[in-house]
């Protein structure tokens, strides 16, 4: 195991994104938030990959450089943001989330915010057992049908 995980009982907890976008139409915009995340101590990225599914299904790994090569969406500065977590049985599974012709980030991060909180659980014995994320589409959707049932107040 490398150094960087050796004392993984101080570590926040690690989440994945698998960011598509459609016909491999990448703007970088995000990537400026994404590193400001970074600079601040909030997330550490652990693996940052990009793929491409082509349209005879098959997933390829991407090389994190101008993937556009039209100057604007520079990625150089994620280069070896790499830990060897992923492996091609991972983005092969990131790949079936993809349409084909699409292309995606794959973004393994550790929540820095939370290691405090999550190495104070883990030395009082507790351990997280489950763990999600809820869509902003379905938390809407559920919310829009809690008010309609006269469960929430509108705003």
């Amino acid at each position: 195991m490398s150094n960087e995980f050796q004392d993984f009982q101080d570590m926040g907890p690690v989440d994945y994104l698998v960011i598509e976008f459609p016909g491999n139409r990448m703007t970088g915009k995000g990537m400026s938030l994404l590193l400001d995340l970074v600079d601040r101590g909030i997330v550490r990225i652990l693996d940052f990959t990009f793929v491409r599914k082509d349209t005879d299904g098959s997933v390829i790994a991407l090389e994190l450089r101008d993937l556009d090569a039209d100057g604007e969406l520079d990625l150089s500065v994620f280069e070896g943001s790499s830990s060897g977590l992923l492996g091609q049985d991972d983005l092969d599974e990131a790949g079936m989330a993809l349409e084909p012709g699409n292309s995606a980030g794959v973004l393994v991060y550790e929540n820095l915010w939370a290691a405090p909180l999550a190495r104070e659980l883990r030395r009082s014995g507790a351990q997280l057992v489950a763990g999600g994320r809820i869509p902003v589409q379905a938390l809407l959707a559920s919310l829009d049908a809690a008010e309609a049932e006269g469960g929430i107040a509108a705003a």
